[in-house]
């Protein structure tokens, strides 16, 4: 569990540096590149919607969801790019879960029974799909497309997943949305608020997945 918040805590720290990188390069070319595209999000929403589809067929083919949310901070800011972000990996949740249930449940199933891990983080979910969706979620841990997957070929309730998976995404979404922004704007003191805030966010995932799973 550790060593996964652990690889967290090093996307987290790749990301601000990539954007702070590429802000401080010479030319321009990436803000150019992004404020090319919040124009055409203020005009007819042609950049929003772009954004939207691009990044929820990202995270449908296993790219973090946090990479995502940064890269809509950094181009629409906060608020703008956490919506934005929300509805791209939600788009892409969706995507995965159809996809597992009317194409590939037979193959998925067939993952399960030869997979303990599966098998046990199947049964986990089947057993309170919201809650277990929810804390999953709050995570910065495991493949997000994975999941998406297994909820798929599991039969587990879809409403109860996506419910799960939107309220679990949210703090998240904001918080590397808050991350890009601020390195956009180079706001060190946001940035620094943004980890602090992931910290707290995977520390209390924890304790709840603990406590839900002593419960079971």
């Amino acid at each position: 569990m550790w060593r996964s918040i652990m690889r967290g805590a090093l996307l987290l720290a790749g990301l601000v540096a990539a954007g702070l990188a590429l802000l401080h390069l010479p030319g321009g070319g990436a803000q150019a590149a992004l404020d090319r595209l919040a124009a055409l999000a203020g005009g007819n929403g042609g950049g929003a919607a772009w954004f939207v589809a691009a990044g929820g067929a990202l995270c449908a083919v296993a790219v973090p969801r946090q990479a995502v949310a940064y890269a809509g901070g950094y181009a629409f800011g906060l608020w703008g790019g956490s919506a934005l972000s929300l509805a791209a990996q939600m788009l892409g949740c969706v995507a995965n879960l159809a996809w597992a249930r009317l194409v590939a449940r037979d193959w998925a199933r067939r993952r399960l029974r030869g997979d303990g891990r599966l098998a046990r983080l199947d049964r986990f979910l089947s057993a309170n799909t919201f809650a277990a969706t929810l804390l999953l979620r709050l995570l910065p841990v495991g493949n997000n497309t994975a999941l998406n997957l297994l909820a798929g070929a599991s039969g587990v309730s879809a409403w109860r997943f996506l419910l799960g998976s939107a309220l679990g995404f949210v703090p998240q979404t904001v918080l590397f949305a808050l991350i890009g922004a601020g390195v956009r704007v180079d706001g060190m003191a946001q940035i620094g608020l943004g980890v602090a805030l992931l910290a707290g966010s995977a520390a209390l995932g924890v304790v709840l997945l603990r406590r839900l799973r002593a419960a079971a």
